[in-house]
């Protein structure tokens, strides 16, 4: 059997147990076939499953929409952010020369990166629309180094699930699956629109995640961890979304 007509099987064996049977006989299908999101608990917990397992098995490897250079916004959107800490005055009065990310956790060679490090490596760019679940969007072009260039550098050991990612923000991180971590459109971005990248979009490094809703792109990264396991961060839920009532898995 092919892989894609194992991965329609399963597929319609998730959709129709959930139809048929609930989302919790789904849920636990999801599960024999490892694609259970680490919010999977809870009320909302099977509905959460059955849509990261049917986005994983349809769409593992599609792309995120690009758009033509006509068609970037005009007025680029910079949500509001949080008053800026002392580290991150500290770093910015310095021109962020000394702005760094570290990569640690199950991987061969734990290194650190600065800015200067990341824009020598082979850069990449997108025009994608960043999709925000309050209902507000704009598009523009992201200029980065793919987070899959990085992680082969540093060598993501074979039980790797998930990479976490840290704001300088203490409260503020996120996570992605491998199949995201590893995706060609997963950037660290340093730049946006044939310019540096601006602080209110998230300068001088934020996560570009175009496959999924805007607040997995977290700004400000200062850190990266692979794990095999969500259980030791925070509530264990996958990140501080479903902490705060989203979903883990914010798919488009």
């Amino acid at each position: 059997m092919t892989n894609l007509s194992r991965r329609k099987l399963i597929l319609t064996g998730l959709t129709a147990t959930a139809g048929v049977s609930g989302l919790g006989v789904a849920a636990r299908l999801a599960q024999k076939f490892g694609l259970v999101p680490p919010d999977h608990d809870g009320v909302y917990g099977p509905g959460e499953t059955l849509t990261y397992a049917s986005q994983r098995l349809l769409t593992r490897h599609s792309l995120a929409r690009e758009f033509s250079r006509s068609q970037i916004s005009k007025r680029p959107l910079a949500n509001e952010i949080p008053p800026f800490n002392d580290a991150f005055k500290r770093l910015q009065a310095g021109g962020f020369a000394d702005w760094r990310v570290s990569v640690d956790g199950l991987v061969d060679r734990p290194a650190s990166f600065s800015l200067a490090q990341l824009k020598s490596y082979p850069s990449r760019s997108q025009i994608t629309e960043v999709a925000c679940e309050e209902g507000w969007s704009y598009i523009a072009e992201w200029i980065g180094v793919p987070l899959s260039h990085v992680l082969d550098l540093v060598g993501v050991q074979p039980e790797a699930r998930y990479v976490v990612y840290f704001s300088i923000d203490p409260d503020w991180w996120e996570s992605m699956d491998m199949d995201d971590a590893m995706h060609p459109q997963t950037f660290l971005t340093y730049g946006m629109n044939g310019n540096e990248l601006p602080v209110g979009n998230g300068g001088p490094l934020r996560v570009r995640l175009p496959r999924q809703l805007g607040y997995k792109s977290v700004k400000y990264i200062t850190r990266l961890t692979v794990t095999d396991s969500m259980k030791k961060f925070g509530k264990g839920l996958g990140s501080a979304s479903p902490e705060g009532g989203y979903a883990w898995y914010a798919g488009i």
